[in-house]
């Protein structure tokens, strides 16, 4: 019997084996061809045109001159190993001792803080394969990364790694994001600019200085730690070093930049990294957006800005979600931070819309009547704008002006998860905390993915995902990316109309009036606490707006409202986009 048993695990064992040497050289067979990795790299340019044709924009050299090892500063490596790989020198490709380590370290904190990958596994993945997760895909990577450090030595794999890696807003490579951030070639940057670049490899859009500035001061602080903490730098240096100044490249005002900034980081999304001249074609209606930066700057007048209105915000989408206008802030020279993309902010009553959409879909109905009363959930009482309280409403009147205490009875009914589901269905993303306030827009948000929610009531229920790119050419005219959607409905017919007329009212005779125009349109207004936030949300038949005033340090405004300021700007600017 116990020889059987032997046997029976010796013969399981060869064939474990023999599975497992299959599937390696399945992967193996199917590699793409790594010889390229050295070759130099030709600068494409890229050309960004709107919906009619015209040039929004165009970028010529992405790489910049190719680098080799000694030209890069020492500090520059070092603050790349301290913070990517700090073995680099010395494992093979693949570094268990750093897996090893990364599984303690998050196994403590209880969640994702270290990752396990070499920077040999980076450019593997990076320069060779797909962005697909699978068994697969690790397996190649593992396999290239050998590859890799048997093809070439340590110094040109970090000069690969250097030259290759995406660095954020169109850049490749840290010769480009030197001169796109700095304005001077890396050997001439410093320690505090070194920092910005090595903590870019993280994460390239989140991180770009041009994007948010003091979040790439905050991940440099990072670098500069991890560089401590390896023994390069000594603490009093690195504190002297958090202290220098940060100056970038000033970047030329455009009306356009900050829908082309946007939509230049979601290239390699679809296309990977670029290797030949591109056209993209996007959503942009450059009439409508001039219409739209007319719109901000006419209503953000100096009595605004007296009333700590410093900021505003405005995304335009059609009915299947395309971009037509984009406005992320009052100037771009001044602050490339897309608030449109970027900002999450607390959207006050504008969030109520899921609370009586998932109310809808349970059965209530625009007539039905909800007591405008005190409310008290444990110790919280949701208090009504104007502190009054008005009995019997139906629930078309509660909406309209914005009444908190039905829409946090409405939603204890109904119950609370069901106003989470209805949120996330239409396009919310970031986390909803399911607290009683939840009614009442505590939750931050964007703009763009509120909007975009509120553009499938425009579209009838069917889903309005929001996208500004149509097309990616080459200049040979192939097509290496059309956008085809997929069209899903997301709610019933019965509930968008009920929906939609109800927040006609809100326009007609409710906390919108100030945003109503010569057509029929449906909107919901917005304040968070202390009125921090002010939005305005709306749509016709053709267009969804949102509009959002506030400033970027979250400051109390004094009693700006969403239907005041936010529901001007809707309000000029659908006027005005009538006919778009």
């Amino acid at each position: 019997m116990g020889l059987n048993l032997i046997r029976g695990l010796f013969l399981a064992g060869i064939w474990a084996i023999l599975a497992v040497f299959l599937v390696v050289a399945w992967c193996a067979w199917t590699l793409p061809k790594p010889d390229a990795a050295l070759s130099p790299s030709r600068s494409p340019s890229i050309t960004i045109l709107a919906k009619d044709g015209t040039v929004l924009a165009a970028y010529g050299d992405l790489y910049a001159e190719k680098l080799d090892f000694d030209d890069v500063p020492p500090f520059l490596v070092q603050a790349i190993l301290a913070t990517e790989d700090r073995r680099f020198f010395d494992h093979s490709g693949i570094d268990l001792i750093g897996i090893i380590r990364a599984a303690w370290v998050n196994f403590r904190a209880g969640s994702i803080r270290q990752g396990g990958s070499t920077l040999t596994q980076q450019i593997a993945k990076n320069l060779f394969l797909t962005r697909e997760r699978s068994f697969k895909r690790k397996i190649q990577e593992a396999l290239l990364a050998f590859w890799l450090e048997a093809k070439f030595d340590k110094k040109q794999l970090f000069t690969i790694y250097l030259n290759r890696m995406y660095l954020g807003s169109g850049t490749y490579g840290v010769s480009a994001a030197s001169r796109r951030y700095f304005g001077i070639p890396t050997s001439a940057i410093n320690f505090r600019q070194a920092s910005i670049l090595a903590g870019l490899l993280k994460a390239p859009s989140r991180y770009s200085p041009i994007r948010d500035k003091a979040a790439a001061l905050r991940r440099g602080d990072q670098v500069i730690n991890n560089m401590v903490t390896q023994g390069f730098i000594s603490p009093s240096y690195a504190a002297l070093v958090k202290r220098q100044s940060l100056a970038l490249v000033p970047q030329k005002g455009s009306q356009f930049r900050y829908f082309v900034d946007w939509v230049v980081d979601r290239i390699s999304g679809f296309i990977g990294r670029p290797d030949s001249d591109l056209i993209v074609r996007t959503t942009l209606d450059p009439q409508l957006q001039s219409i739209a930066g007319i719109a901000v700057k006419k209503n953000l007048d100096r009595t605004v800005l007296t009333r700590g209105g410093t900021q505003a915000a405005l995304v335009t989408l059609d009915r299947g979600g395309a971009v037509r206008a984009l406005v992320g802030g009052v100037n771009y020279k001044s602050s490339q931070f897309n608030r449109v993309t970027q900002a999450l902010r607390q959207p006050g009553s504008a969030f109520k819309v899921f609370v009586y959409l998932a109310a809808l879909e349970e059965g209530f109905e625009p007539k039905d009547v909800l007591q405008d009363s005190p409310i008290k959930i444990g110790g919280w009482e949701p208090r009504n704008y104007d502190g009054k309280f008005r009995g019997d409403v139906t629930l078309t009147d509660a909406v309209s002006v914005s009444l908190n205490s039905v829409a946090v009875r409405l939603s204890e009914a109904i119950g609370r998860g069901k106003v989470v589901a209805m949120a996330q269905r239409l396009g919310i993303t970031t986390p909803l905390k399911s607290h009683p306030s939840l009614a009442l827009g505590v939750n931050e948000v964007t703009l763009l993915e509120l909007t975009s929610a509120y553009a499938v009531l425009a579209n009838q229920g069917l889903n309005a995902w929001p996208y500004g790119i149509t097309e990616i050419r080459d200049t040979q005219g192939s097509i290496l990316y059309r956008r085809t959607g997929s069209v899903g409905r997301l709610l019933e017919t019965q509930v968008v109309d009920h929906m939609v007329t109800m927040l006609r009212k809100t326009i007609q005779s409710g906390t919108g009036r100030k945003a109503q125009i010569s057509r029929l349109a449906a909107g919901k207004t917005g304040t968070s606490q202390d009125f921090r936030d002010a939005w305005f949300l709306g749509f016709d038949n053709g267009l969804t707006t949102g509009v959002w005033v506030g400033n970027d340090k979250g400051r109390p405004m004094k009693r700006l409202t969403g239907g005041s300021v936010p529901a001007k700007i809707w309000r000029d600017l659908m006027k005005e986009g009538a006919s778009r």
